[in-house]
């Protein structure tokens, strides 16, 4: 694929935003009967097959008219064999084998989206809008992504090292690290009561029970005095729609969540909140930064546009689409397809754009809000209470409590 202006896969896993679409197998047949039905491809596929120079079977070339195919689409569809869709459903049950980084392409170059915390990626001190410069020993650029993807997704799958030479979003530097997969057990939700009454909720992505563990941790603290809650969606790529509405749903009273819009009936839906919340008074902060994508944004657009919270952070991605896994007829495979634009509640788009924070913080600067220092420059691997960030939120919300 050429000229992708950005594409947020995950390497070693592919989480997926969306609805669940299943066609029913006469559905498909009738489907595949239709493709059949195209003389000209059929045609071309014959010919080259009979007289082209080089030997190249048939099932070759229908794989390279699937990836014509995809290529006509969006980046973010894209064709899966049995392999690549079992990793996904792992991946959205919390568990996947792989190297733990999600990538793009951003202004010509292949650009990491966010490390999974605890991954070799993380581990390796890989950051959110590092750029990929080469890949073991050979340079890359975004206009042959594609090739980037096949030889990491080759290496995952085969359990073998790999080597990239990046630099910092910030640097010209290049550094190289040496990453062997491995398998990255996610535990989507991380909550601790860090004093003073102060809930902290550590989201890493959306998963399949991400809303019934929230809904369990904060139902513990509900005993407790509490005078605030901080919700962390820093370097979360996103994962399953229909969770990030459920979490939406737990602080919200009343207000749209988030609506979509598409070609066919069911694509076509707007979700609200129901009058049951939990800590409908307390303030709460959400945290966001460049690795916040996709169903982050849907969740952080609907708490910062309903009133309901405070953004602080760096402009998020930009993810606007939402794509559902539609399993094909044969062989157990799958394509991961757009089926929809969202927007948020007050209607906008932000594809390509991101969310605006409400407070925003400048790298390697510190902003003065009511004498509230906030110092971006932060490891992903430094604890609570080594978080300035979060210190900041802290003072934040005891400020405004």
């Amino acid at each position: 694929m050429s000229n992708i202006i950005r594409y947020l896969t995950c390497i070693a896993l592919g989480l997926t935003l969306g609805l669940s679409i299943t066609l029913s197998g006469q559905e498909n047949a009738e489907r595949f009967e239709s493709k059949l039905s195209y003389p000209l491809l059929i045609d071309v596929i014959n010919t080259v097959e009979t007289y082209y120079v080089d030997k190249i079977t048939q099932e070759e070339l229908i794989e390279a008219a699937i990836d014509g195919i995809f290529a006509k689409l969006d980046p973010y569809s894209n064709f899966l064999d049995k392999d690549a869709f079992t990793d996904i459903r792992d991946a959205n049950a919390g568990e996947y084998f792989g190297f733990g980084i999600e990538i793009a392409t951003d202004q010509d170059y292949v650009t990491i989206i966010s490390p999974f915390p605890h991954s070799p990626a993380a581990n390796a001190g890989i950051l959110p809008g590092d750029k990929i410069v080469k890949v073991n020993n050979e340079s890359v650029s975004a206009n042959h992504l594609d090739n980037v993807l096949k030889e990491i997704k080759f290496h995952s799958q085969n359990n073998l090292a790999i080597n990239l030479s990046l630099t910092h979003h910030n640097s010209d530097a290049v550094f190289d690290v040496t990453l062997k997969p491995s398998v990255i057990d996610v535990n989507s939700v991380r909550a601790e009561l860090l004093g003073d009454g102060i809930g902290y909720i550590k989201l890493s992505s959306f998963q399949e029970d991400s809303n019934e563990d929230l809904i369990h941790q904060l139902t513990q603290w509900q005993g407790q005095p509490m005078n605030g809650l901080i919700l962390d969606l820093r370097n979360n790529p996103g994962g399953l729609l229909d969770q990030a509405i459920k979490i939406a749903d737990l602080f919200l009273a009343k207000g749209r969540i988030v609506s979509t819009r598409g070609r066919f009936f069911d694509a076509n839906s707007d979700y609200f909140a129901s009058p049951q919340t939990l800590f409908s008074k307390l303030p709460l902060l959400v945290l966001i930064n460049k690795g916040s994508a996709s169903a982050s944004e849907v969740l952080a657009a609907a708490l910062q546009e309903n009133g309901r919270a405070t953004v602080i952070g760096e402009q998020s991605f930009g993810k606007g689409t939402v794509q559902s896994l539609i399993p094909t007829l044969m062989d157990g495979n799958a394509i991961k397809l757009t089926i929809a634009h969202y927007t948020t509640p007050k209607g906008r788009d932000i594809h390509s754009i991101g969310i605006e924070p409400d407070i925003k913080i400048a790298t390697e600067a510190v902003t003065d809000l009511q004498s509230m220092p906030i110092i971006v420059e932060l490891s992903p691997h430094e604890d609570i209470a080594q978080d300035r960030i979060i210190n900041s939120a802290i003072t934040w919300i005891k400020t405004n409590s």
